[in-house]
């Protein structure tokens, strides 16, 4: 190992770690810090992963182990509301999404990260790079998945199903849960893939749940992202019932550098269908950023 690479590692591992990162509305976000397992292609570059609605931390597991094995620091929180992150005063709002995703990799010295986003959190990415360019351009990358920079315009019969204390319920059995949550992930998704959704699903209160997904009406960053003149990929499901493909090819089309991808037979539920495209999206971006 280099002198260079072991300076390099040795940084990496002393910010790894559990940590809180306090909002400026006083929301407490349980973040994680993961240093590379080993010096690799990826040695000296940090992913920060933003996760969707009604998910959190666990699902980005596959992909943050290919990506430490792969040399990468790994910064991951759960979003405010979900998981050990709590809310602050202000309420729930894809702006303010983007404003804890700000405080986020400022606080982990992050800022010139690769940013993955999957669904709600890839309206959190969008939120944060079309508030501030500047800041965006010092970014190596945006992956983007299941995600859209606008027509997200919830109805209020699933609004109030996301608040129902039946639909809880109904969620906290595992069969009848995982068959409720079946259209968000492709139709041969793994057993397994299956019950870790739904257990993080039905682990949202359903106050946070009706929130999140009342927060997306009147969504429409498409207009801030031709300013965002960072490298990008957009990954979207063939058979995402959530999020349209279609509308990932519109952020593909926002924004000035983007690569569109579909995915065949996959559905919404990307980082747990789909890790390895993930980690080769972003092995993509940094190879660019070094050339």
């Amino acid at each position: 190992m280099s002198r260079t690479t072991a300076a390099t590692t040795a940084a990496a591992v002393s910010l790894a770690g559990e940590t809180t990162v306090r909002t400026d509305d006083g929301a407490a976000l349980a973040v994680t810090v993961l240093a590379p397992l080993c010096a690799g292609a990826g040695s000296g570059t940090t992913v920060v992963l933003a996760h969707g609605w009604a998910a959190g931390r666990r699902v980005w597991s596959t992909v943050t182990d290919r990506l430490i094995r792969s040399g990468h620091r790994v910064v991951l929180y759960d979003q405010r509301g979900h998981g050990a992150s709590s809310l602050g005063k202000e309420p729930i709002a894809v702006r303010r999404f983007g404003e804890d995703l700000a405080a986020v990799l400022g606080e982990t010295g992050s800022r010139d990260a690769v940013l993955v986003g999957h669904s709600g959190g890839g309206f959190a990415a969008m939120a944060y790079a079309t508030a501030d360019p500047a800041a965006a351009r010092r970014l190596r990358g945006l992956v983007l998945l299941g995600t859209a920079a606008h027509d997200q315009e919830t109805p209020d019969s699933e609004v109030r199903m996301m608040g129902s204390a039946l639909f809880s319920r109904a969620l906290r059995r595992p069969a009848l849960g995982r068959r409720l949550l079946g259209q968000t992930m492709g139709k041969k998704a793994d057993p397994y893939a299956l019950e870790v959704n739904r257990q993080m699903f039905a682990a949202l209160s359903p106050r946070v749940r009706a929130d999140c997904f009342r927060s997306s009406r009147g969504m429409d960053l498409r207009a801030g992202l031709a300013a965002v003149r960072v490298p990008a990929v957009v990954l979207a499901g063939e058979h995402d019932r959530v999020v349209g493909p279609e509308l990932g090819r519109a952020v593909a089309d926002a924004l000035p550098d983007a690569r569109f991808d579909l995915l065949p037979g996959a559905g919404h539920m990307l980082p747990l269908e789909r890790p390895a495209e993930i980690v080769r999206a972003v092995a993509g971006l940094v190879a660019r950023s070094r050339a």
